[in-house]
């Protein structure tokens, strides 16, 4: 019996889950997960979660899918310990540290590959398949054949998406908010650049529109199709989304899937009408109905983007206009009915005037609040609406938001309904949490003799065209790295160039999206490049991995394969990859903590790139007639739109060419040149051989997440209290001086997201 999956963003929200009829949900606890901005569950609620859904045979997944630095692997280690303890039916990764933890201290918990793996092919399925992964969720830009070939080849437990909002990158593989400010999305810090506003110059002058923002996943048409290509697992995405919008979503799919057999047209038609109080973006089947792949990547895009289309979800409701305060009987009631899980800001609550909508929000309603400089994003649910004798209407809102920031509605009065409760109303006995247990000490495998002798110390250049292979000479590379495309596909496979480095010289990089429509053509490929000579392949999907499998040949693990621990690198090496290039967020802090003086020897360093922020599974539309694009911050990106899909760019490259000297000193000799889906000139290569010689920074740059690392909101409280134990023994040496004191606090470098240099 195929299973129904919904969230569970909150307990209000699981509850609406259970209640319409789902057979398990998803959540995530306070860390480890990729929706950290939603509420998520404390360590007495999760448990309790646990018991009362066994009770009544569902199903609990927990998200553990972000990656983790090399410091908080400990916690990490206490935090599996504990799930272990509780007992949950599966736990949803991304980090191959949890993999290879699990493999060695919790045999037990049952893995499944979040569709942050980027898994979308029959290999990369067999591949994890072999490691004990039980369940995959498969990326979102696959087409029904594609699930098809999956799940012949391979029979396992597949998750598929089927309903919410969706990325406009291949999963897994977005940059973006991390280079606008550390808010990584692979550390569910998501600020969801995809979603703003955009200025393009374009012929004749400029264009704006929300060129990225892809519409909503809406699949229940293709639900008897899918159940019949085997898929195991319907999954419905909206943690963020009110309990409202759950359980109106979960009643159309449970109604589906409940009676599609005896009337296909009427159910679907039935489910549809259940759907139409969803006031959230308009609706895409996405990759579903395309002859080939072909006219997917050609025609995909027309299908997701709308650049007229607002970032927002819902109903357009306008703008704040003007706050007041609420009265206090209001505020009182309306915490006094709220769950103890809403967080504490969500509990102050003032009153807005909205202008500029079409609709105007009644009590019960559910809105969404936006906030103009796009840092926060929160649900509410209308209790109170003031009319003024002059007709103004006021409503209650959240406080921290002000005038200007703009208010959707998610979800109509007539669409909510009370549920029964699935927790007990004592949680007093729940009393499990993470332990304080030492990690087992770890150590990377040094390298042995001439192991490593492919990999020689020195500067390596990466190009993604034939014709910039001979650009790059003048940075004398040690090896060359060739991008695998299909222009260079075509011109190895055909032997079309005589190329300025040996086949023992280059290593080729394989597209970090290897789908099941193009993995048996770039298997076939490899076997030939193989047999031609070339031996040195940087892996940046699992998948490749698999391909590669029993070859003579010598694997890296690309910056794709994220390694920001050393039980990442630990279960890569298990995989038979000998070396591995830095991903491009990591800091230097984090790069020496995961690899030991005695293992650098292994590592490749990027030190300059043009580093692919969003990168699309298609063209763009063609009235996407431009190449330069900016923020309201005036932060200018590029788009290149090609036959293996669209890739945005910052203007400005991410380069640390000053520090090679200190990079090199501290044991990590062999650096990376990556002009990937750039141009390469010669005034470009003097300008970084000339700062690598000196020492000098190159003007307008970025330093990425370098040096100050990712943004942490545990580390931004850390400073924040720092800061005040100083300010206060500053006022007390000072009034124990007699001075008047002056103080202050100080902003340290994460206080936002903005942009570096």
């Amino acid at each position: 019996m195929v299973e129904l999956l919904a969230p569970a963003g909150n307990i209000e929200s699981l509850d609406a889950a259970i209640g319409e009829g789902a057979d398990a949900v998803y959540l995530g606890l306070k860390s480890f997960n990729a929706r950290m901005r939603t509420s998520n569950f404390a360590w007495n609620q999760f448990e309790a979660a646990v018991e009362s859904l066994h009770k009544k045979q569902k199903k609990v997944y927990v998200t553990v899918n972000t990656v983790c630095e090399e410091r908080e692997t400990e916690r990490l280690y206490r935090f599996l310990s504990y799930l272990n303890e509780v007992g949950p039916d599966g736990l949803i990764v991304q980090d191959y540290a949890i993999m290879r933890m699990a493999q060695e201290f919790f045999p037990n918990l049952e893995l499944h590959a979040s569709t942050q793996m980027n898994v979308e092919s029959a290999s990369a399925v067999k591949l994890l398949q072999g490691c004990g992964v039980k369940r995959m969720v498969l990326a979102r830009e696959l087409g029904l054949e594609e699930i098809k070939k999956i799940k012949t080849e391979t029979g396992a437990d597949l998750e598929v998406f089927v309903h919410g909002a969706l990325c406009v990158s291949e999963s897994g593989l977005c940059l973006f908010s991390s280079f606008l400010g550390g808010k990584s999305a692979n550390r569910g810090m998501c600020t969801q650049a995809c979603r703003r506003f955009y200025t393009a110059e374009v012929p004749g002058g400029v264009r704006q529109g929300y060129y990225f923002s892809p519409c909503d996943l809406e699949l229940i048409e293709k639900i008897p199709d899918l159940i019949e290509a085997g898929v195991d697992s319907f999954k419905i995405e909206g943690r963020m989304k009110s309990a409202e919008y759950v359980g109106s979503v979960v009643s159309a799919y449970r109604y589906v899937i409940d009676h599609y057999k005896e009337d296909k047209k009427g159910a679907i038609a039935a489910g549809k009408r259940m759907l139409a109080s969803d006031f959230a973006r308009s609706k895409t089947s996405y990759w579903y109905g395309f002859k080939s792949l072909e006219d997917g990547v050609n025609n995909a895009a027309s299908a997701i983007l709308n650049p007229d289309q607002a970032g927002g979800t819902g109903i357009y409701l306008g703008k704040i206009s003007a706050t007041k305060a609420a009265p206090r009987e209001l505020v009182e009631a309306i915490v006094e009915n709220m769950s103890d899980d809403v967080p504490l800001e969500q509990k102050h609550i003032q009153m807005a005037l909205l202008k500029g909508g079409s609709y105007d929000p009644d009590p019960g309603d559910s809105i969404r609040l936006h906030k103009k400089d796009d840092t926060g994003r929160v649900s509410h649910k209308v209790h109170s609406v003031e009319v003024q004798d002059n007709g103004e209407r006021w409503i209650d809102i959240p406080s921290g938001f002000s005038i200007g920031d703009e208010v959707y509605l998610l979800q109509i009065k007539a669409g909510s309904k009370r549920y029964n409760r699935v927790l007990p109303n004592d949680l007093g006995r729940y009393r499990k949490q993470p332990k304080d247990e030492r990690l087992p000490v770890l150590d990377v495998t040094p390298v042995a003799g001439k192991e490593l002798a492919y990999f020689p110390e020195g500067i390596y250049a990466q190009v993604s065209s034939v014709q910039d292979v001979f650009a790059v000479q003048g940075l004398k590379p040690v090896r060359l790295i060739l991008e695998y495309n299909s222009e260079t596909a075509y011109d190895l496979l055909n032997h079309k160039t005589v190329l300025p480095f040996s086949k023992k010289q280059i290593y080729i990089s394989l597209d970090p999206f290897c789908s099941a429509a193009q993995e048996d053509k770039l298997k076939e490929e490899l076997d030939r490049l193989i047999e031609d000579g070339y031996m040195n392949f940087v892996a940046n999907n699992i998948a490749h991995l698999q391909m590669l499998k029993g070859t003579k040949t010598n694997i890296i693990a690309g910056p794709y394969l994220y390694t920001f621990n050393r039980w990442a690198v630990s279960w890569l090496e298990n995989q038979n990859v000998g070396a591995f290039i830095m991903p491009y967020e990591n800091s230097r802090r984090n790069l020496e903590a995961t690899w030991e003086q005695n293992v650098r020897a292994r590592v490749l360093v990027p030190v300059f790139a043009y580093p692919a922020l969003f990168r699309m599974r298609f063209k763009l539309p063609s009235d996407y007639d431009f190449t330069y694009f900016e923020d309201k911050e005036n932060s200018v990106f590029k788009v290149n739109s090609t036959a293996d899909g669209s890739f945005v760019m910052p203007e400005e490259p991410f380069a640390i060419t000053d520090k090679t000297d200190f990079i090199t000193s501290s044991g990590f000799k062999r650096l990376l040149i990556d002009f990937s889906k750039t141009k390469v000139s010669r005034s470009q290569i003097k300008a970084i051989t000339t700062s690598m010689l000196k020492g000098q920074p190159l003007p307008g740059v970025s330093r990425f997440n370098w040096k100050d690392g990712f943004y942490s909101p545990q580390q931004m409280e850390e400073y924040r209290l720092s800061n005040e134990r100083a300010a206060e023994r500053k006022v007390a040496a000072a009034q124990k001086a007699g001075k008047p004191a002056r103080g202050g606090y100080s902003k340290p470098n994460r206080g936002g997201s903005g942009k570096r240099r």
